[in-house]
């Protein structure tokens, strides 16, 4: 784990690594518009290490990127809320499975270079 970039997607921040998949809520703030196999770019990188060299951003790198491409739509555990009113006898149960949106990273760039060809 020596080349790995951490980047920020919705206002978390999350570790990601070339040939990894991950899950997001809020990849992109229009839904559905994403189809399987289309190509991502994100620019909100905060940290990229490469080997020794750690590069900061404040509060990101500007000239850092990490490409990948949507795998397919998945949604996460079901979240299951329960409302109990004593005294009136009543329950009441919500549930709703959040909407997620799976990538896999190809590539990170720093630089005008592709850091995972070295």
């Amino acid at each position: 784990m020596n080349k790995y970039a951490i980047i920020d997607i919705d206002g978390k921040q999350l570790l990601v690594e070339q040939g990894r998949f991950y899950d997001a809520r809020h990849l992109v703030p229009i839904r559905n518009t994403l189809k399987p196999n289309e190509k991502v770019v994100i620019n909100r990188v905060l940290l990229i290490r490469h080997g020794s060299s750690i590069n900061f951003g404040y509060p990101w790198l500007h000239d850092a990127a990490v490409r990948g491409r949507i795998l397919h739509g998945c949604v996460d555990k079901k979240l299951v809320m329960r409302r109990i009113q004593r005294k009136r006898k009543t329950r009441q149960i919500f549930g709703y499975r959040a909407d997620m949106i799976r990538f896999v990273i190809d590539s990170i760039h720093f630089g005008g270079k592709n850091l995972n060809k070295y």
